[in-house]
């Protein structure tokens, strides 16, 4: 074979090879741009969710797909003032539980939510679940009752309404406090009673 050719060969599978890196550096850059135009518009819109109501009552009651029976803060109130055996979680982060949780609340998270840490609770036990306004708890519960889990509520409002009803809260080392976490700007609009903490 003409050593020309061979070269020219040679030439051609470089530069195919070097127009595939291309291709492929490009092709990343779209789907970079693809992922990071996601990212915005779910961080946008999660802000968003939180303004698009016109009142509290109104976001509380929308926020939640009622999978879960609720419990207002009221008879949460009343039922926690009584000898009723009842479990109380928190279904928060541990930053906003340690800002402030109501008394006797049991951290389980949302993130890092293990069904495990529960192995000790009677699944016969009333158990009423909280968080922000009443979303995350509401997955939380959903999860405990397909671990079989029988009575199980919902603070509708979560800690925000109890907060705003003027009900106490204490802190990580079971002091009285005033603070709450807000979650963010967006969401701590909600809370209109009690110092709010971002951190």
């Amino acid at each position: 074979m003409n050593p020309l050719l061979r070269g020219e060969n040679f030439v051609s599978i470089r530069f195919l090879r070097i127009d595939y890196k291309i291709r492929g550096v490009l092709r990343k850059k779209r789907l970079m741009k693809k992922q990071l135009i996601i990212l915005l518009f779910l961080g946008l819109g999660l802000n968003s969710f939180a303004q698009d109501y016109a009142s509290f009552e109104e976001m509380k009651n929308k926020i939640i797909s009622k999978t879960i029976p609720i419990i207002s803060v009221q008879n949460l109130k009343k039922v926690e003032n009584t000898k009723k055996p009842l479990v109380i979680l928190d279904a928060r982060e541990k930053n906003e539980y340690n800002v402030s949780h109501i008394k006797k609340a049991q951290y389980v998270g949302y993130d890092h939510f293990n069904i495990k840490s529960l192995k000790a609770i009677d699944k016969e036990s009333t158990i009423v679940v909280y968080c922000s306004v009443g979303y995350r708890s509401e997955k939380i519960g959903e999860k405990l009752k397909r671990a079989g889990f029988n009575k199980v509520l919902n603070l509708q409002g979560g800690i925000f309404e109890w907060v705003n009803e003027g009900y106490p809260v204490v802190d990580e080392n079971g002091n009285a406090t005033n603070k709450v976490h807000a979650y963010n700007a967006s969401w701590g609009k909600w809370i209109t009673k009690g110092e709010k903490v971002y951190e």
